[in-house]
């Protein structure tokens, strides 16, 4: 565990809620990876997140947020346990800011289980022949197709994008290390957002 660092430590505290022993014994299995640190604490669980992922989140609040001059607008419901936290400052900034995350990075969906088979098929078919268009083997083609795929969700589901105010993390990150500190399950639910002249996209 030595060459673990307290910065690691840190970090993965921040993101799991995990104890810091635990948090070290993770990053000493994983070879010092966070991801990798956080599915241990996970399967183990010993994630704070994952500890209250199936409790009831019965209560929070629907924000909204207009930007450009009222040509942008968004609707979000961010759902926790109580009213009490519904109520609390960080929980109501956590809102607005994934308000004006929808606003600014475009999300079509909520999570990749969201994206329509269609639209995976289609992106699957472009990527096949974009990668065979560029003379590559047909035996590398589909870890490719893979590789894009999972640029493509990063790039369309809110979950997995980058939070626009730190994009060292996601917004998946954004709402566990919330989960983290507030101590209750929290849960983007749905989500509107109304571009002036382009309609609507929603979860």
């Amino acid at each position: 565990m030595s060459s673990i660092s307290a910065d690691q430590v840190k970090e993965l505290r921040t993101r799991t809620g995990a104890g810091i022993m635990d948090c070290k014994k993770a990053l000493a299995e994983s070879k010092g990876d966070l991801e990798g640190a956080i599915d241990y604490l996970r399967k183990k669980g010993l994630s704070a997140a994952a500890k209250k992922s199936g409790r009831v989140t019965s209560e929070g609040l629907v924000s909204s947020y207009i930007h450009a001059g009222g040509k942008i607008g968004v609707m979000v419901e961010v759902n926790c346990e109580t009213d009490f936290v519904a109520r609390n400052e960080e929980f109501q900034r956590l809102v607005r800011d994934v308000a004006m995350h929808i606003a600014a990075a475009r999300p079509s969906c909520l999570q990749r289980e969201d994206v329509p088979q269609d639209i995976l098929n289609r992106e699957r078919d472009i990527f096949r022949e974009q990668a065979l268009g560029s003379g590559k083997p047909e035996k590398i083609v589909d870890k490719i197709i893979e590789g894009r795929l999972e640029k493509y969700f990063g790039e369309v589901c809110l979950m997995e994008q980058p939070f626009v105010k730190d994009t060292d993390i996601t917004v998946k990150d954004l709402i566990n290390q919330s989960i983290a500190r507030i101590g209750e399950n929290i849960l983007i639910r749905r989500f509107a957002r109304y571009e002036l002249g382009e309609g609507i996209e929603k979860s």
